[in-house]
């Protein structure tokens, strides 16, 4: 796993900043090309940690189905990792018709990056470019996405991203309860191979789903969250540290949330003891 980052994935941040700056935000800094810290990561403080306020009458959408393969249950080597993947995106995705969306998608989008990745972000739904392209996050939030992880000093190819449904919906709309609970098995799949150190949910939706909560996106935000919940806990996923930060397609509507946004990957970042170069520390 290579850790300089691109000079390619420099310009494309720098030309972001540069627009960023016409809108008067100063808070994404183009980070100098060093790698990651080797070394694990410590534990998430319990005051960093945050338990989701219940609402009540919450439908869990995140469940298994025991048609499936059963998830994986310990840590595997890489080329192992990728093996499973394959298959499970070969074997039972591609070919899923267990809801509707089948009906209207192009391509199925099962996921891209590191088989053992730290970091795993995960999104709501593809839209029309990744429904055409078969991969995730490669429309105008994808590249912007691809910036923001730029900006961490990392690369795509360094972390894994997916979505909690893999068809498109129709229009871009939100995916329903049904449709998220029908396709989580896929994604439980793939997070029990994986198992990053930090999964970063991205937006209202993923951040629900994964949380089991009905607890607004704003609220979530900015503090680490136990993943899985007690609510998910009979699922067997190992333990980990879970970030809720905002949509980057949010972010592209509403570009003043996006310091907001960099303080939550700072907070990723400092969990995984990837330096933080002063000048973005400063803001």
């Amino acid at each position: 796993m290579t850790n300089r980052l691109p000079s390619a994935a420099i310009c494309g941040l720098r030309e972001w900043l540069r627009s960023d700056r016409r809108l008067g935000l100063q808070h994404w800094a183009v980070a100098p090309t060093r790698p990651p810290a080797a070394s694990a990561a410590a534990s998430v403080p319990d005051r960093a940690r945050a338990r989701p306020t219940r609402a009540p009458a919450v439908n869990l959408v995140f469940s298994d189905n025991p048609d499936l393969p059963p998830p994986c249950d310990r840590e595997l080597p890489r080329d192992e990792a990728d093996r499973l993947l394959a298959e499970i995106d070969r074997d039972q995705v591609k070919s899923c018709t267990r809801c509707g969306l089948h009906e209207t998608r192009n391509k199925t989008v099962f996921g891209v990056g590191h088989s053992r990745p730290r970091i795993v972000f995960v999104g709501e739904g593809p839209g029309a470019d990744e429904d055409r392209q078969g991969e995730p996050f490669v429309g105008r939030a994808g590249q912007l996405l691809t910036r923001m992880i730029a900006a961490m000093t990392l690369t795509r190819e360094q972390v894994y991203i997916c979505n909690i449904v893999k068809c498109r919906p129709p229009g871009n709309r939100t995916p329903t309860e049904e449709e998220t609970r029908t396709c989580s098995p896929f994604l439980l799949r793939q997070l029990a191979i994986l198992r990053p150190e930090v999964i970063v949910a991205l937006g209202r939706p993923a951040a629900q789903t994964l949380l089991a909560t009905k607890t607004p996106i704003g609220r979530l935000r900015g503090q680490f969250h136990d993943f899985p919940p007690p609510e998910l806990a009979h699922l067997g996923l190992p333990p980990t540290p879970l970030m809720p930060t905002f949509h980057p397609a949010y972010l592209l509507r509403s570009p003043g949330e996006k310091t907001k946004a960099w303080e939550d990957l700072q907070a990723v970042m400092r969990h995984l003891n990837i330096p933080i170069p002063a000048r973005a520390e400063r803001g």
